[in-house]
């Protein structure tokens, strides 16, 4: 976990800002791909790819702000 230790939070944060959310318009992709999870609809690989590289940065924060809490 030394590598998150490394990670400066506000590049995290702006990862989470523009890899997370893009494109932000009609609405952010992860708000898709999440309402297509809750709706069953997320079966294609590539939709599953898709969710997880955009929750990716969000995952990342979650566990910086855990390990920042700890310590």
């Amino acid at each position: 976990m030394a590598i998150l230790d490394q990670i400066p939070l506000s590049l995290i944060i702006i990862a989470c800002l523009t890899l997370g959310l893009a494109p932000f318009f009609p609405e952010p992709h992860i708000w898709e791909k999440l309402k297509m999870l809750v709706a069953g609809d997320l079966g294609k690989p590539v939709d599953i790819f898709d969710l997880l590289m955009h929750a990716a940065p969000f995952l990342v924060l979650a566990l910086k702000l855990l390990r920042m809490g700890q310590g």
